[in-house]
Formats: structure tokens, sequence, C-alpha cells
């Protein structure tokens, strides 16, 4: 039976809602605005939110000084190929654990979170080594290899959680049916479970493109994702407020709009299996 829910009571919290994602997008809303505005209007005190005098000849230079669509080719394939690996991994790894559990199989997904809770910091040294030893400095390979294994925790815990609401019998009537290992997972578990696959490869791209500590360490000029190319803004000799607004605008768009057009996909993904 629906609960009858007063109009005060659904004034007040379109309200808070509203308030809470104006204040969550106000950031990003003000870094689109000064990357319209010149240097002086950028660090002018009070700020102008609207009325300044627009200009472009932010991007303009920002095009002019580095090659943006280098490090946006950067971005997408080390973001995507990191996440596309991680759920070729992660899909077999979370299907053992939710349908062959042991005595260990809770143990080992706490180990496998652990791992997120160390900083970063504490294995550069041996990270960066390894990588110049190998030749995987400063590579597109070698940047997927480490956002891979940094983000496989995350890809396998919340495969997991998206296949223990999968009945398990339906798997077994596979068996009967003659369906071999391979193809019970291709075939009857992956179609089954599209909607938190979908919403754990936009999350992890999300996480991947995002990634900025990895990326501005292990990468120079040549697999600069755009990560460096926001950060190449901030210099010796002071922050240039509208160029590096511009840079970062241009770096969000591309991923803010995936956001846009999969949000659906991604909130059916992600309550999948709350409903029975």
């Amino acid at each position: 039976m629906a609960r009858n829910v007063s109009t005060r009571r659904k004034v007040v919290v379109t309200v808070v809602a509203w308030t809470i994602g104006i204040l969550i997008f106000f950031p990003i809303l003000w870094t689109f605005l000064t990357s319209f505005k010149s240097e002086a209007e950028a660090i002018a005190s009070p700020p102008s939110l609207l009325f300044f005098d627009w200009t472009t000849e932010n991007y303009f230079e920002v095009q002019s000084r580095s090659n943006y669509f280098r490090h946006f080719m950067n971005s997408v394939v080390v973001s995507f190929g990191s996440t596309l690996i991680g759920l070729v991994i992660a899909i077999p790894s979370a299907w053992a654990m939710a349908f062959s559990p042991t005595k260990r199989t809770k143990d080992v997904l706490m180990w496998m979170l652990s791992t997120k809770m160390m900083p970063s910091v504490g294995v550069l040294v041996p990270m960066y080594l390894m990588f110049r030893n190998t030749g995987l400095l400063d590579t597109r390979t070698g940047l997927v290899i480490v956002l891979t294994l940094i983000n496989l925790p995350i890809i396998i815990w919340m495969l997991y959680t998206y296949f223990k609401e999968i009945p398990g019998e339906i798997l077994e009537a596979a068996r009967m049916d003659g369906a071999s290992l391979s193809k019970e997972i291709i075939y009857v578990l992956t179609p089954m479970a599209i909607p938190g696959i979908a919403s754990t490869l936009l999350l992890n791209i999300i996480l991947a493109w995002n990634e900025a500590f990895w990326t501005l360490n292990l990468s120079a000029a040549k697999a600069a994702p755009l990560t460096a190319f926001i950060a190449s803004y901030s210099s010796p000799e002071g922050l240039f407020y509208a160029k590096l607004s511009a840079a970062s605008t241009m770096a969000i768009a591309p991923i803010l709009i995936l956001g846009w057009f999969s949000q659906k996909q991604l909130v059916r993904g992600l309550t999948f299996g709350a409903v029975k």
C-alpha cells in the first residue's frame, strides 16, 4: 500500500534536494564561468558571477599551448582500457565468490578492499622503479596496468554485490542443460547482470578518468592524460586561474556529457536488485 506524503513534506524534500544539488554543482559552474573571464577578472574582488566581459581567448590559448586532443586520446585509452580489462578479470572472479564461495571468501573480499585504504604514496617509489626498469614509464600500457590494478577491487566488489542478487537456480538450470562454465558466464550470467555491469563500467571509467596521483607521477609527455594537461597550468610563476579553468572545463566536459546521457543506466544499475 502506498504511503501518503503531505504536500509540505514534498516541498521541504524538494527544496533540500535542490539546495544540495546546487551546492555540489556550484564549483563546476564557477569553473565554467571563470574560463570565460580574463585573468584580471578571474582574481577580481569581489568576484562577478555573470556580469563580466565574456571571452573565449583562454580556450584558444590553452589549445595553442598544449595539444588537447593528444591528452584527450590518452585519457580515453587509459580509462576505457583499464576498465574493460578490469571487467574481463572481475566477472569470473565475482562469479566464483558469489556462486562458489568458500570459508575464506569474505576474508579475500575484505583484503581486496583493504588495499584501497593504503595511501598511494606509500608504494610510489617501488612502482616508479618497476615502471622505469621495465620500460613502462610514460606509456599508455603502463597507465592502463596501474589503473586496472587500482580499480580492480572496486570492480570485483560491485559485481559481487550484483551477482549475489541473481538466483543461483538459474545457473543450475543452465548446467543441467549442458552449459559449460564459460557459456554459463557469457550467455547466462552476463546478460542478466547487464545493468550492474553497465553501472560498474561507468563508475570505473569516471574513477580512471579523474585519477591524478598515478598519472602525474608515471607519465611525462607521451602518455600524459587530461589530469596532467590541467596540472601543466600550475607553474612557479603562479596560477593562471582563467586558463586553468578553461583547461579544467575541457577536461571534465567529455566525462560530464557521458554521465549525463547514461544517468538512467547508472541509476538502474545502482538500484539493481533493490526491489524484489
